[in-house]
Parts: structure tokens; C-alpha cells; sequence
């Protein structure tokens, strides 16, 4: 008799274990500097304004993100804490989200916790859940969206949930930040290929095939299109009651009006930088490089050079993979990954800055965990095994800057700059 074939395990112990280190990192260290910096600036006040219901602030953005803000404030108190604790709590929540995906689609125990290695120390998402900004939310969101979505399609038995579940987490994805809309639309439209591909006569309410056995592609508009609709539009609710500048002529003519700020801003910005310098991790961000709270002290928003280097033919090697060998979680690794950076390459707004490269960055890092996966079934496994080692002695050594510990001297991030676009 033939062996059964054997299936790794689930690794939910080590995914929430690699996340709950994960927030510890992210604690140490997180109330410095104790006032506002970069672009909390901006978000700080616009959660007071919306605990206060006062005047609508930072209009040019979506209210889900500054809606967290302002809980995080009014639970923890207008301090740093206050300001910081939820992004660090949605960090962590990235982390995982992102395991639990990559496992679901892959089923691979390897990739998956080579996935949250990857992402843990690939800088971006440490930096950004130390901040008081919106982008974590949207990342959060998304992340938990996939998951739920990679988890309908491996156990279809629980679909109606999880997807239900997924299009709650599209919309306040883009409740947070609107860089996650191709994200968001890309699940509906993939949901209609497969179903058609699966060659069934009744289209619309046929419940066999691909990919979520048992569901209607008419039921799955509803997760997957109206819920999340409705969903960002229920993130607007305070925006009616502000008592200056609340929502006025509906919500279209209000994302008119946030489009227009959107497009609006074209001063050149010292920190600016195009999707390909993204690509090339050939631009990095100091958020902070002054003396504060007693000493030097600098964070840089810059992603790690080894992983986002061979991030690259990770994705390359993943789009061969989904095209000519017809693995689905690379394919969709490639596919997610082009349509996030897409979006920049063609979108309208001017000034673009490189934390727009933090969606895209997930993917290319689930990407490589993919290909090193790959590597190690190949008998590779030392070089898979010290990729994963030095993008974690990486992350030791720029950790200094990435927590603004105190540095010795005021020049003393010339250690890290090693590419003049670092500077």
C-alpha cells in the first residue's frame, strides 16, 4: 500500500507566537520621541477635532484610520501612548493577518513562518506601526481581508463567514487610506474569472466549482462588492456631526471635494521619490533626525536591503510560476503585488512619497517567502535558511534607527546611509 501523502501542520502556535514578539519589539522604545513628529503632525489634531466634533480636519483622507486615533486617545489619554499603542496593536495584527493568509493559500508551514520573518524584519511594517499615521490601519485591514478570503477558498464549508468577514475588512481598508482600491476590487472581479473558468452553464447562480465551492457568484457580490461599499460608507457617520465643516452635499460630492485636495498638492517635497526608486529601495524617509527627549535620535522609513532587493525576482519567479506551472498563492502573490505598485505608476496625484511602497512591500516579501520555500523543496535548504538569518541581522543592526534609540554623535547615521538617496 502506498504511503498517505503528508501535510504540514498548521503553525497558528508559531504565528502568534512571532507576532506577539513582534509587538514586544514594537512597545520598547514606543513613546519616543513623546511629542508629535513627521506626519502625526496631521493626524494627531484631526482625532481631536473628531473626539471634540469640532471641525472637520485632514478632509483630504478617509475617517476610518483617525476614528482609531481618536479611540486610542480617548481610552489612553493625549499622550504618546495614547497617540501609539493602536498602530502598534494593528502591527502586530498585520503580522499575523498576513501568516494566516500566506498558510491558507500556500498550506506550506515553511512559507508561512518564512513569510513572517520576512515582513517582521523587512523594516516597513516595524517603522509604520511605531507612528501615529493611517497607513497601519489599511495594511491591518488588508491583511485580515486576505486571510479571511485564502481561508473561504481552503475550507469553503465556512465561505459564507469568512468571506462576509473579508468584505467588512475591504471596506475599512479603504476607510483607512484609499491606496488599498485595486485590493479591494480585485477579489470580486477574481471570484467572476474562476467561477466562468470552471466552464459552469449558470453563471450567476451556479454554487459548484471554483473558488469558494457552495456559494453563488450572485452571493458573492454581496460579500465581496455591497458589504464593503457599505462598510466605507458607514465610516463617514461623524462626518455629519462635526459642527464646523460637516459633511456637506452628500458623500459623492464629498470625495469630489477629497479628490480635488488629493490632486490639489504639487509643492515639491524635499522627501518626494517615484515607484521605481520604491522598487530599487533607492529613496528612503527620516521621520525623525534631531535632538530629542535628551539625546540624538533618528527614524528612517527605508525597507531592507537584502529582502527588498531579492524581493524582486521573488516576484518574477512567482509570476512564472502562477502563468506556466499554475500555482495559484504565486500567481496571486505576482498579481497582488503589480496591481498595488500599479496603482501609483498611473495614479493622478503628484507628490508621492515612499511609504506608498508599504502595500506593495508585503507582497513582494509573501513573494519571496514563496520562492525561498521553493528553494529549500529544491534542496537548497542552507541558502533559504541563511536568507531568512540575514535579513534578521539586518534588522539588529539599522534597529537603532528604526526605534530612535539614542545615537552617539549628530552624524552618526552615516553608519546606515550606504546609498546617497538614504541621506
Amino acid at each position: 500500500m502506498p504511503r498517505p501523502p503528508v501535510h504540514d501542520r498548521d503553525p497558528r502556535l508559531w504565528c502568534a507566537g512571532l507576532a506577539l514578539a513582534f509587538w514586544g519589539l514594537l512597545l520598547a522604545n514606543l513613546a519616543v520621541p513623546s511629542a508629535d513628529y513627521f506626519d502625526e503632525i496631521h493626524y494627531i489634531p484631526a482625532a481631536r477635532e473628531l473626539l471634540a466634533l469640532d471641525r472637520f480636519a485632514n478632509r483630504e483622507h478617509p475617517l476610518f484610520g483617525k476614528e482609531l486615533l481618536a479611540l486610542s486617545i480617548g481610552l489612553l489619554g493625549d499622550n504618546a501612548w495614547g497617540w501609539r499603542l493602536l498602530p502598534s496593536l494593528a502591527g502586530m495584527l498585520t503580522l499575523y493577518g498576513a501568516m494566516r493568509a500566506m498558510w491558507f493559500a500556500s498550506a506550506s508551514r515553511y512559507a508561512t513562518i518564512a513569510c513572517g520573518v520576512l515582513i517582521a524584519s523587512g523594516f516597513h511594517l516595524f517603522v509604520l506601526s511605531r507612528i501615529a499615521m493611517l497607513d497601519i490601519f489599511m495594511l491591518a485591514a488588508v491583511a485580515l481581508a486576505y486571510w479571511q478570503i485564502a481561508a473561504a477558498m481552503r475550507e469553503p464549508e465556512r465561505g459564507r463567514v469568512r468571506l462576509a468577514a473579508a468584505g467588512v475588512a475591504l471596506g475599512l481598508a479603504i476607510g483607512a487610506k484609499w491606496n488599498a482600491i485595486p485590493l479591494v476590487v480585485l477579489p470580486g472581479i477574481a471570484f467572476l474569472v474562476l467561477r466562468f473558468l470552471a466552464g459552469r452553464r449558470n453563471l450567476l447562480f451556479s454554487r459548484r466549482g471554483m473558488p469558494v465551492p457552495g456559494m453563488t457568484l450572485i452571493e458573492a457580490a454581496v460579500w465581496l462588492g455591497v458589504v464593503p461599499l457599505l462598510t466605507y460608507a458607514a465610516t463617514f457617520l461623524p462626518g455629519w456631526f462635526y459642527a464646523h465643516d460637516a459633511i456637506p452635499g452628500g458623500l459623492i460630492e464629498h470625495h469630489r471635494f477629497m479628490l480635488e485636495l488629493q490632486e490639489q498638492v504639487r509643492k515639491p517635497h524635499p522627501y518626494q521619490s517615484t515607484w521605481s526608486q520604491w522598487v530599487l529601495n533607492t529613496r528612503a524617509i527620516w521621520f525623525l533626525y534631531e535632538n530629542v527627549d535628551g539625546a540624538q535620535r533618528g527614524v528612517v522609513f527605508l525597507g531592507n536591503p537584502l529582502t527588498m532587493w531579492l524581493g524582486l525576482p521573488a516576484v518574477l519567479w512567482c509570476a512564472w510560476q502562477g502563468l506556466i506551472r499554475h500555482q495559484p498563492a504565486h500567481g496571486a502573490a505576482a498579481v497582488l503585488y503589480a496591481a498595488s505598485l500599479g496603482m501609483w505608476i498611473i495614479a493622478a496625484k503628484p507628490i508621492q512619497f515612499y511609504y506608498h511602497y508599504a502595500l506593495p512591500g508585503l507582497f513582494l516579501l509573501g513573494a519571496l517567502a514563496l520562492a525561498l520555500d521553493d528553494l529549500r523543496r529544491a534542496g537548497w535548504r542552507r541558502t533559504s535558511g541563511w536568507t531568512l538569518a540575514a535579513s534578521v541581522a539586518l534588522f539588529v543592526l539599522f534597529f537603532p534607527i528604526l526605534s530612535a534609540l539614542p545615537l552617539p554623535t549628530k552624524g552618526a547615521f552615516a553608519l546606515w546611509t550606504w546609498l546617497p538617496g538614504w541621506r
